[in-house]
């Protein structure tokens, strides 16, 4: 009869944790499922804080330049750009733009211009003005990939 308790008691045990490891495994694959949705929003909410902080620093950057409309007249009346204002070479702008990788509509978004601006840069046909210079100059120092993270936000 002691045999027959104990293989009971055994069988009772065994359906029991069967029974528990169900219940458990239901819940266990409910959290998993919660913990990748957890990380994922967290990712999210990272990014937006990447692309808010970029444009709160832009925006900063854009507010803290002079305003571009300064020109002098020079004696034979023609505009002369203010002397603060960064240097050009049509070479460099189109080794940048190479570098980059980027066609010239995306390299215009990328400064705030026309893709055919950029071309008669590029060629020397014309000069750009201060304003123009200055965002040349903002984009002078990124490389492949901010370029790329930019222009995703000005493309949006």
């Amino acid at each position: 009869m002691a045999k027959l308790v104990a293989a009971l008691n055994e069988e009772i045990r065994r359906l029991a944790r069967k029974e528990i490891r169900e219940q458990v495994g239901k819940t266990m694959k409910q959290v998993a499922g919660q913990r990748k949705e957890l990380a994922e929003l967290k990712r999210q909410v990272a990014s937006q804080k990447r692309r808010i902080d970029f444009l709160e620093n832009r925006e900063k950057k854009r507010l803290e330049q002079p305003p571009a409309a300064r020109a002098t007249k020079t004696t034979t009346g023609q505009a002369r750009e203010e002397e603060s204002a960064p240097r050009f070479s049509p070479k460099w702008l189109s080794s940048h733009r190479e570098k980059l990788g980027f066609s010239a509509a995306d390299y215009a978004t990328l400064v705030g211009c026309s893709p055919l601006s950029i071309y008669k840069w590029e060629k020397g046909e014309s000069t750009p003005r201060a304003a123009q210079r200055e965002a040349l100059a903002n984009v002078r120092g990124i490389g492949k990939r901010e370029a790329e993270k930019r222009l995703a936000l000005l493309s949006k």
